[in-house]
């Protein structure tokens, strides 16, 4: 098995089959349909790959319109809409079976300085106090295999640690804030723009859970259908997605079948590096 930071880059390394059109393809690691945060992170490869190094995203705005079938490869088909003095905008189309399955707009910049505030990061405890979700799911498996028959707790290329783990098998009501810790696993290349890619693939990793957090729910019940169905983001400073990053989400709406979540990403020395929104779909069977 190849190294989990391999894995990473070769899953951001898509082929050029000819100007502006790139193809991918997704990992075997048990799911049904593509990871969200991999078409983000891929669809952002592409577009980088036609825009100058200097000049690195600093918003992308995302929808999924299909699910993604992980055994066919993708096709991402750039746009090259504008190149100005200060700014570039890219959209991309992910495609497969000839049909859309994600739309995404990104604006890259030139580095400039100007103004600059944040909001303070939280208090949080440390990243090494808290156990892998890997570890939580486990866990759980133990007691409910027949539950998780269908996952795998492979040595996945992220790491994840929850500090407000909703268990997928008994889940409670609570305020909808999810914290937690994450990385890539490894060590990444100095390209700012690669980790860019890298956390926008993790970026989609726990967001759309916030929202079921006051209703104790799960997306493993069965009368339940939740979906990504738009994706936002925008980087503010400079980071590195293979060290500690603190996600701190909360889900301020849930309604028609939605639920709307935020997400702040602060580095570890305190820094606000990156922010992002979702909103996904919350829907019982039988509804709607």
């Amino acid at each position: 098995m190849a190294a989990p930071f391999s894995r990473v880059l070769d899953l951001l390394d898509l082929e050029e089959i000819e100007k502006n059109h790139y193809r991918a393809t997704s990992p075997s690691e048990g799911w049904q349909r593509v990871y969200g945060g991999q078409v983000i992170g891929q669809a952002l490869v592409a577009a980088s790959r036609t825009v100058e190094e200097e000049r690195p995203a600093h918003s992308l705005h995302g929808y999924f319109l299909r699910p993604g079938d992980t055994k066919v490869p993708i096709l991402y088909k750039v746009d090259r809409i504008r190149d100005g003095k200060s700014f570039s905008t890219r959209g991309v189309h992910a495609i497969q079976h000839g049909r859309p399955i994600f739309s995404m707009l990104i604006s890259f910049q030139i580095e400039e300085d100007g103004f600059s505030h944040q909001m303070d990061m939280p208090e949080a405890p440390p990243p090494e106090s808290l156990p892998l979700e890997d570890d939580l799911r486990a866990e759980q498996a133990k007691a409910h295999p027949e539950l998780f028959k269908d996952w795998t707790f492979t040595d996945r290329p992220i790491e994840f640690r929850p500090i407000h783990p909703l268990d997928l098998v008994d889940p409670k009501p609570q305020p909808p804030r999810n914290w937690a810790w994450m990385r890539v696993k490894g060590a990444l290349p100095d390209d700012q723009r690669l980790h860019q890619c890298a956390l926008a693939y993790l970026s989609d990793w726990s967001l759309l859970d916030t929202a079921f957090y006051p209703h104790a729910i799960s997306f493993m019940q069965d009368n339940i259908q939740t979906a990504s169905l738009d994706h936002a983001m925008w980087f503010h400073r400079p980071f590195r997605a293979d060290e500690w990053l603190l996600y701190v989400q909360d889900s301020p709406s849930a309604s028609g079948a939605r639920g709307y979540n935020r997400g702040l990403i602060y580095a570890q020395d305190g820094r606000l590096v990156a922010s992002a929104t979702q909103e996904g779909l919350m829907r019982l069977h039988g509804e709607g």
